[in-house]
């Protein structure tokens, strides 16, 4: 392989090299310009196989290696300077995910935890309960939350139970996702948001619906069981039991509380415990269905 560090740099008007760009069952012969690194190989990707690409997938770009006879990982800081063969593979392995949460990285997600659904859902005390400690520790840690609510108008405001202080948007939607315009852009605003932590009603509904638009955006999603709830037992558990098998965390609330604290010499850890100290209700999530 002909990498940056051994070839001199290209002149300007160095020409083009012909370059074989495959993706699935197709191969397309095109050229970029000589010295063209990853940025520019994406680009002529989705000139080519643009309408075919699922931009919400993630990717790895491949460079055919004659010495392996295979292709490999385009290797770091690779640059065309001479013919060469790439392809686009979508990543459709199982990746592990592990879950690793830190204040800096997390935005916490309130779906939906509106007056109306009070008599309907199961177990909706326990669960606005739980929703207080999640949003107090939010608060404690410096870390943004977003809330929406289900067509106010008709179905009332978050519940007064709830204290929204200091959440960095309420929105009223009638979509079952919280993916909305707004909240695409205010996740942008937020530097290195890797993890959404989510939570409110229902599980079966706007709940899983926006984990799965998240996922769909390469963000890691934890969905907090304790949390979470429906009209129905039967849909709650089956939709955390599907949402869990997309790759999906399903956690609890002093889960997640204690892994983004992480240290008994947290700054906040003493108050983190004061909210944990008597343990979370469990909402049913223990009944059998």
């Amino acid at each position: 392989l002909k990498m940056a560090a051994a070839e001199p740099a290209a002149a300007p008007g160095g020409g083009s090299v012909p370059v074989l760009f495959c993706f699935s069952v197709f191969a397309r012969p095109s050229s970029v310009p000589h010295g063209a690194g990853y940025e520019l190989l994406i680009q002529k990707f989705l000139s080519l196989y643009g309408d075919q690409i699922d931009m919400h997938r993630k990717f790895v770009v491949q460079l055919f290696a004659e010495e392996w006879s295979q292709y490999i990982d385009l290797p770091k800081g690779f640059l065309v300077n001479e013919r060469c063969k790439v392809r686009l593979v979508p990543l459709q392995i199982q990746i592990t995910t592990l879950g690793n949460l830190t204040p800096s990285s997390t935005v916490f997600f309130c779906c939906d935890m509106q007056e109306r659904f009070r008599p309907a859902i199961k177990y909706f005390g326990d669960i606005i309960s739980v929703g207080q400690r999640l949003l107090q520790g939010a608060r404690l840690l410096g870390i943004p939350v977003i809330v929406t609510e289900q067509y106010p108008k008709g179905l009332g405001s978050t519940v007064q139970e709830i204290d929204l202080t200091g959440a960095k948007l309420v929105l009223p939607k009638t979509k079952f996702s919280m993916v909305l315009p707004e909240v695409e852009a205010a996740l942008a605003e937020i530097p290195g948001v890797r993890s959404i932590v989510l939570f409110g009603v229902e599980t079966h509904v706007c709940i899983q619906q926006t984990a799965l638009e998240l996922i769909g955006r390469g963000l890691e999603v934890h969905i907090v069981a304790d949390a979470t709830s429906s009209r129905s037992m039967m849909d709650r558990m089956f939709a955390l039991e599907r949402l869990a098998r997309t790759g999906i965390l399903v956690t609890t609330s002093e889960a997640i509380l204690l892994q983004l604290v992480a240290d008994k010499e947290h700054p906040k850890f003493k108050e983190i415990q004061n909210l944990i100290k008597a343990s979370a209700p469990e909402s049913g999530l223990l009944s059998k269905v």
